[in-house]
């Protein structure tokens, strides 16, 4: 059973990072934790793609998108490869597309809003280097908790 974020800030308050970003949820998992991977790609999804067809070995991949709603940075057949593959979970700051495929599969996934507008396939970005947004760093292999009432990460 997954950690409750907010059992989990009552034990250890300031030394987690709580995200304020109030994500949508999407997929079967309403509660999903691990192991940080991160991808930054602004309107391009080539790397998330590439990066959730690997093993994920119960690791969560935060892509950081700039916040852009312009284009979906993830879709159903990506996230199948993500389910697949092992993945946990997904954090998007941008969009996704096919959100009702999305809900039906067992991953957990935040992301910001859905556009049906793909995105550009030029490998653009970088993989497994530290991202922020929200005022929460996200560094590479610390742990990710997220569940209904949102987001906490370590330090």
């Amino acid at each position: 059973m997954p950690v409750s974020t907010a059992d989990l800030y009552d034990e250890l308050g300031e030394s987690i990072q709580s995200l304020p970003v109030q994500f949508r949820a999407f997929g079967r998992k309403a509660a999903f934790d691990g192991r940080i991977r991160t991808i930054r790609c602004r309107e391009d999804n080539a790397l998330v793609k590439s990066t959730l067809a690997t093993p994920g070995d119960g690791a969560v991949l935060v892509v950081e998108g700039g916040a852009s709603l312009q284009t979906a940075l993830m879709g159903d057949l990506i996230a199948e490869s993500a389910v697949v593959n092992g993945w946990a979970g997904v954090v998007v700051n941008g969009a996704i597309r096919d959100s009702v495929a999305i809900d039906m599969l067992d991953l957990g996934v935040k992301a910001l809003g859905t556009n049906p507008r793909k995105s550009a396939k030029l490998g653009t970005g970088e993989v497994d280097v530290d991202v922020s947004f929200g005022g929460v760093l996200f560094r590479v292999g610390a742990h990710l908790y997220s569940d209904e009432d949102g987001i906490l990460v370590e330090r």
